[in-house]
């Protein structure tokens, strides 16, 4: 076989499977229609991807008249892949199978300030989730990680606004490590994939996702694709200017929005409403906690979430605007203050088709979104002549 039919018959193979993944449980004749490939050809690389474990028989479905069809289901449980929020306060970690469904998670509350210590704990979650996976043919097959950084398309983090990493080669150190290929991205831009793969809003082409944690990043999915930028760097809409003779930002700016609207800000106002509390407080304990004098502080949060919003909102005219990280557990408290924003200072005509809401992946969206980059990753890989990693 030339490398030219072998290059045909691969991506058949792969199209075939990716059938099978997204239309299950479906029949070899179904595809065959659908792809316009002879049955001879689907059969052949069915039989391939069974022995392979990416798919397995299942019972006959209906007949259209003639014999009942043998129907075709994918494989999820072929192999898994690990997602890693990393956050300024905490590590999420989930293990999926290979079609996201979450089989295992852990999270641990810590400040990630401490670069050294967090790999140590990273490694200790990768380290029980790879135990885990042993279990199946192709074990964990890759692992993406989101931290709150800029990345650029190679992986490498160039900047942490909120910690005071240096120096850090986190993809070559874990790949190097476990041996296992790794990606790294912005935790925005994995929570906006995250949600365009399994959010309720996925069928938007054009999605604003909000990262609202300690900071703030913006994902963006336009035209149905992950918009990265020239470099990688997009999204950092954290930093955008709006109190121009504002507080001084981490960044070396003043006035950024996330010190405004964000977890940070509201931490921030509770110590001054507190003053006598001593110990930390948490944003799970605020909102639980929340009486009528903390809604003020609230509402100036929900205020210039709202700003920020109208300024994305007119730049990119998008179909969907979902708000995710750990403030989504505030939604009742930020919601009407923010709308009201958006509706007095928002242009008319970018508010019509225009749908406002808080993720309901909760804090998961990131891990997911980093799991689902693994997951193709690995397919590519294994569907490609290329023996590089493809990303």
């Amino acid at each position: 076989m030339s490398g030219y039919q072998q290059s045909i018959k691969i991506n058949n193979k792969f199209i075939i499977l990716q059938t099978i993944r997204n239309h299950e449980p479906i029949s070899r004749a179904t595809i065959s229609q659908q792809l316009k490939l002879t049955k001879a050809t689907v059969s052949s690389l069915v039989e391939e991807l069974i022995s392979e474990d990416f798919c397995y028989q299942v019972g006959p479905g209906k007949s259209s008249g003639g014999r009942r069809p043998v129907m075709l289901q994918f494989n999820e449980k072929a192999g898994f892949s690990i997602g890693i929020d990393i956050g300024v306060n905490y590590i999420l970690g989930i293990l999926v199978d290979l079609k996201g469904n979450i089989v295992l998670e852990k999270t641990d509350k810590f400040n990630t300030n401490d670069y050294i210590k967090t790999m140590e704990k990273i490694e200790v979650l990768i380290d029980s989730f790879i135990s885990y996976s042993n279990q199946s043919r192709y074990g964990v097959t890759g692992i993406g990680i989101g931290v709150p950084a800029l990345v650029n398309l190679e992986g490498d983090i160039l900047y942490t606004p909120n910690l005071t990493w240096e120096n850090t080669d986190l993809k070559s150190y874990v790949e190097n490590k476990y041996d296992i290929p790794v990606i790294i991205e912005n935790e925005a831009n994995a929570g906006a994939y995250g949600e365009k793969c399994f959010g309720s809003q996925k069928q938007s082409e054009n999605l604003v996702y909000l990262s609202m944690g300690i900071g703030i990043g913006v994902g963006l999915i336009l035209d149905n694709k992950l918009f990265r930028g020239r470099n990688g760097l997009t999204g950092e809409m954290g930093h955008m200017i709006i109190e121009p003779n504002g507080e001084k930002c981490s960044c070396g700016s003043a006035g950024c929005w996330e010190l405004y609207a964000s977890e940070k800000a509201l931490l921030k106002r509770a110590a001054k409403i507190y003053p006598s509390k001593v110990e930390d407080f948490t944003v799970e304990e605020l909102v639980h906690d929340a009486g009528e004098e903390l809604q003020p502080a609230f509402d100036e949060i929900g205020y210039y979430l709202g700003l920020g919003l109208n300024n994305i909102i007119n730049t990119f005219n998008p179909e969907q605007i979902i708000i995710g990280n750990r403030m989504t557990i505030a939604e009742n408290y930020l919601i009407d203050s923010m709308m009201k924003v958006i509706r007095e200072k928002t242009l008319p005509h970018h508010q019509e088709d225009l749908n406002i809401s808080f993720s309901k992946l909760n804090q998961y969206s990131t891990a997911l979104g980093a799991a689902s980059f693994s997951i193709e990753n690995f397919l590519k890989i294994k569907f490609s002549n290329d023996i590089s990693f493809v990303y």
